[in-house]
């Protein structure tokens, strides 16, 4: 009798890699590898090494991989698709080639140009979103706003199914570089008040223009006597309140896609704005986007 058909969908972003065994549609195992940025080896071998504890138990029929494993410094670049596109011209866009006698198909990232011209670019983000599209039939109609907070936050607009252009904040990757890499937060000692405190403070504060109000963390520390966390907390909620006022102040019933407890601040935030949310785990919106991924791509099988 002959064994299951099996399948490798993965998402290789920045940081990491998550692979996911399918058989016959279900999947059944996960494995964890490096990102792109972080390989010690070329990328096939990294591939390799991870199939193999797979390739024990079977062939595998075609691996679906998503994120910046498309890029440069990936397996092979696939070039960006241009906004406004569905799901089907985003799976026709890909790149297919063959690593290590397997066939492996990239899906791209997408580009779009605001109206006054400014450019933006992502790569995986994408494949959540169609996913929680198809996750929620009720997201494939009308118009939808989608954010998915991170080291490069995007704010996905989407009409009828398709995505038609999108904004980038790096909040994730100034709010690490703040905390990381100057003095604002101060030293590990002893101080008051919480991470959730802070982040409370920093909300009411991120209406202003910003440079002036990152300052409070340092200040507070000399003069009220803050903890380090307080000042963690601060400044992630003047740089998250910034970003939900930009792009998402009163926007009603906003999906949030990513990580619940980073989504919960950007929710907070929203709800201090006026808007409204609401969330969809973001592996579950991977697995579902890649999963379609696999759908389209037996439709185009003769």
């Amino acid at each position: 009798m002959p064994g299951p058909v099996r399948r490798v969908i993965g998402d290789w972003g920045s940081t990491r890699l998550r692979l996911f065994l399918v058989e016959d549609g279900e999947t059944t195992a996960r494995l964890d590898g490096p990102g792109v940025t972080q390989l010690v080896e070329p990328a096939e071998r990294t591939l390799a090494r991870l199939l193999s504890v797979w390739l024990a138990d079977g062939p595998i029929k075609a691996i679906t991989l998503c994120g910046m494993v498309g890029s440069p410094a990936g397996l092979a670049v696939a070039p960006y698709a241009p906004c406004p596109v569905d799901a089907e011209g985003w799976h026709h866009a890909r790149t297919r080639l063959r690593v290590l006698g397997h066939d492996v198909e990239i899906l791209p990232g997408l580009s779009c140009r605001t109206g006054d011209g400014v450019p933006e670019v992502m790569r995986g983000e994408e494949t959540q979103v169609f996913g929680a599209m198809a996750l929620n039939p009720v997201l494939r109609d009308g118009d939808h706003l989608f954010a998915l907070p991170g080291t490069h936050g995007k704010w996905v607009s989407t009409s009828d199914g398709t995505i038609t252009g999108f904004r980038t904040a790096p909040t994730g990757e100034v709010f690490a570089a703040i905390t990381g890499h100057t003095s604002l937060t101060g030293p590990d000692a002893p101080g008051e008040g919480s991470f959730e405190d802070g982040f409370g403070r920093g909300l009411s504060r991120s209406a202003e223009a910003l440079p002036g109000a990152l300052f409070e963390a340092r200040a507070a520390r000399l003069l009220d006597g803050r903890s380090r966390d307080w000042a963690k907390g601060y400044l992630s909620g003047v740089l998250i309140g910034a970003e939900v006022a930009q792009f998402g102040r009163g926007a009603r019933n906003v999906t949030l896609i990513g990580d619940p407890a980073l989504a919960a601040l950007y929710a907070t935030a929203l709800a201090h704005h006026g808007g409204s949310s609401q969330l969809v785990d973001g592996e579950r919106a991977v697995v579902a986007g890649l999963a379609q991924a696999i759908t389209l791509a037996e439709s185009l099988r003769p």
